[in-house]
């Protein structure tokens, strides 16, 4: 492992429009606007990682709780490391289990020193404070960490709100403390601090203001996408952009919907990561310019055509609609796999797009027009139809 983490503003200098950049780690770069596709357990589910590279996806995101708990961030670290357990050769982020505060509220107390789960599926409890948070992605080993933080549930209250906006910027403080006492980004790892706030425009700026005086190697804006709807979520984003330091990386976490892919990367965002594209293969929903195909459905029984005409990935240049609601309807893990991989084309398409666009100095009215044009069914004001 050589190198360090360097984020690259290559065009756009507005505050709040699109830009376009590049991200040097130790494992190589990746360009920016970027979606990184989900390997929660040390895998992309169903994909072989040279299947999810071919897709031009250049960043992964595995989960620190679950690989905490199995198989345990020593035996990684025994191993040589995430990437060659796992055998990815790219640059790899690790979430700091903040995630899993809010996705398992009933399994989990949390306090001022951190977050305790119980009854987690490796039949131990697990603590999470953010030394050890930082600890065990430091022995996993990947390119990009992030501090310990409490993410609340978009109808939290008032007061619950402001507690956990208040507890994730201790945590943030203790966790950039630990990481420049380690090495900084110098040793191999850029630290990201964690906006929070809920749909509290003040909470919110308090906790950029706060997060950008503490000084972290990028940014990135949480409790968004849980539950909330999508126009109070591209709200929160619009208001906390504009506050972020212009030369460094904005990760947008958890949202990976083409059309708000689309919205955000308009408002300056520079990176995202979903599970949105590989979970609606698995359940048989497949992604194309004109909305989202069912295929399930029964028009799709004799359709003897690709999924996607012009795709270049495996799914649409071998087979056809018809042969993949087969493999839905009889349950064939195959069905799951290329529907899977079919909508990471897709999406990894889409940014590609948005990066061809936004390097030949389209600006946002541009970019737009260009969406609505290229993906007519997801540049509505309404549902995302289904085909």
């Amino acid at each position: 492992m050589a190198g360090n983490f360097e984020f690259t503003l290559l065009r756009g200098d507005r505050p709040d429009g699109p830009r376009r950049g590049r991200c040097d780690t130790p494992h190589g770069s990746f360009e920016t606007p970027c979606f990184a596709p989900i390997g929660t357990k040390a895998a992309v589910k169903g994909l072989f990682p040279e299947h999810v590279r071919a897709t031009g996806a250049e960043l992964i995101l595995a989960n620190t709780y679950h690989l905490a708990l199995r198989p345990g961030a020593d035996l990684i670290a025994e191993a040589g490391g995430l990437h060659r357990f796992m055998d990815w050769d790219g640059p790899i982020l690790t979430d700091s289990g903040g995630y899993q505060v809010f996705s398992l509220a009933g399994k989990r107390r949390v306090d001022d020193r951190g977050v305790t789960f119980w009854g987690a599926d490796a039949g131990q409890e697990l603590r999470l404070t953010p030394e050890s948070a930082l600890s065990i992605q430091r022995a996993l080993g990947a390119d990009v960490v992030m501090v310990l933080d409490e993410c609340p549930p978009h109808d939290a209250t008032p007061k619950a709100l402001r507690e956990a906006c208040r507890r994730t910027l201790v945590w943030a403080r203790e966790a950039r403390d630990l990481h420049r006492d380690w090495g900084g980004r110098d040793r191999g790892q850029a630290l990201f601090g964690i906006v929070q706030g809920g749909a509290d425009a003040g909470l919110r700026r308090e906790s950029a203001e706060e997060l950008c005086r503490l000084g972290f190697d990028g940014y990135a804006i949480g409790g968004v996408s849980v539950g909330e709807s999508k126009e109070r979520m591209r709200a929160t984003v619009e208001g906390v952009t504009p506050l972020l330091p212009v030369d460094q990386c904005r990760y947008l976490m958890g949202v990976g919907d083409p059309d708000d892919l689309c919205a955000q990367v308009l408002r300056g965002i520079d990176l995202f990561d979903c599970v949105s594209p590989t979970r609606n293969g698995r359940c048989n929903r497949v992604w194309i310019p004109e909305g989202v195909l069912n295929m399930r459905n029964a028009h799709h029984r004799a359709a003897f055509v690709p999924l996607q005409e012009g795709c270049p990935c495996p799914a649409c240049t071998r087979w056809t609609r018809a042969y993949v609601r087969h493999l839905a309807l009889t349950g064939e893990m195959l069905g799951a796999i290329l529907q899977s991989l079919h909508n990471l084309w897709f999406v990894e398409g889409l940014m590609a797009g948005l990066r061809e666009r936004i390097a030949a100095g389209d600006d946002a009215a541009a970019v737009r027009a260009w969406f609505r044009d290229r993906y007519p069914g997801w540049a509505g004001d309404g549902p995302v139809p289904i085909v």
